[in-house]
């Protein structure tokens, strides 16, 4: 029987040897019908039913995708989009450990964006912290560069908003959430750090509760030609939890930034909703600038008053008005 391509991808790949599709096609052959048809289709389930492969891998494999290793890490499967691109669940081909595998985006691996990303590599790995995802690896393959950090299993805060019935989270388990964060913006702010991307989806939460900051620093990597095509003016971060004086001054972060992107992603976790939905990038940012969000209560009327007083403290216009220090975040919401 001839080969089909994804029987050739698969052994080309070595996620599948030969012994392993025999077997798989022997067992599908066993009572059927017409023994000499085996749908790719139906060698993809049983391979996924024998533990050979995943459902991720056998979608590329159909696609002729042969290679799944950046360096010695042997990729898994899809996690998500981060700051950098692709994120991928991966494992150590010797080791056996999971991770997750950050490539960089090739349209922007410039000289000038390596350089960058190398520098914030290398000061992650000297961070060491229960509430920050630790860097394990960084390296290149052929034209991909990639980060290595710790895996975390569970979801990131946007993904556990969203799978709420109301969409939003209770009081007490959103504030656990940032008081957690919290702890680890005091532990990078004390060492002249900040992170410039605070969101949801850069606060990873294990299934028992416990949260991490990923992806520190890695927004400024990447400078802003698109922006400046578009004869916008520059920004770093995330438009819909900016600080105002991100717009204003983004080659100079202050720990202030922190605590309001920190602010609005509190405001997010018991809302269900940014600060100020819709509109352009830009739009969004003079929002921030000019505007007041919507009262949370309107959106979640369960919230007491000394819990709307610290989300408006920490999004307060003028940095120094709001919350001072990630410290006080979390003596305010204890």
């Amino acid at each position: 029987m001839t080969e089909s391509l994804f029987q050739r991808s698969a052994l080309a790949s070595g996620l599948v040897g030969q012994h392993e599709m025999a077997e798989a096609i022997s067992q599908l052959r066993e009572g059927a019908d017409a023994p000499e048809a085996v749908s790719d289709d139906r060698l993809a389930r049983k391979l996924i039913e024998l533990g050979r492969l995943n459902s991720w891998q056998a979608a590329r494999l159909r696609e002729g995708r042969t290679s799944f290793m950046l360096g010695p890490y042997r990729i898994i499967g899809k996690i998500g989009e981060g700051t950098l691109g692709q994120v991928y669940q991966a494992e150590h081909s010797v080791m056996g450990r999971l991770v997750a595998l950050k490539v960089l985006p090739p349209k922007h691996s410039t000289p000038a964006v390596i350089a960058a990303f190398t520098e914030v590599i290398r000061t992650h790995a000297q961070l060491d912290h229960a509430h920050l995802v630790r860097a394990y690896d960084a390296g290149h393959d052929r034209n991909a560069h990639f980060l290595v950090t710790e895996y975390v299993p569970g979801s990131d805060l946007r993904q556990m908003v969203r799978r709420q019935r109301h969409r939003r989270l209770e009081m007490q388990t959103a504030a656990d959430i940032v008081c957690q964060a919290a702890e680890g913006l005091a532990y990078i702010h004390n060492r002249g750090l900040v992170h410039r991307d605070l969101k949801p989806t850069n606060l990873l939460v294990s299934s028992e509760g416990h949260a991490k900051i990923s992806d520190l620093g890695l927004a400024g990597c990447f400078d802003a030609a698109d922006q400046a095509e578009a004869n916008e003016p520059r920004v770093i971060g995330s438009a819909d939890y900016l600080a105002p004086e991100q717009f204003g001054d983004p080659d100079h972060p202050q720990a202030a930034s922190d605590i309001y992107s920190l602010g609005c992603t509190l405001y997010y976790a018991v809302t269900g909703k940014v600060p100020f939905p819709g509109g352009t990038p830009l739009e969004k940012a003079q929002a921030h600038c000019e505007r007041l969000p919507l009262h949370p209560r309107r959106l979640n009327p369960d919230l007491c008053d000394e819990f709307v007083e610290v989300i408006a403290d920490m999004m307060a216009k003028d940095p120094r008005e709001r919350v001072p220090s990630a410290e006080a975040v979390i003596e305010r919401l204890k």
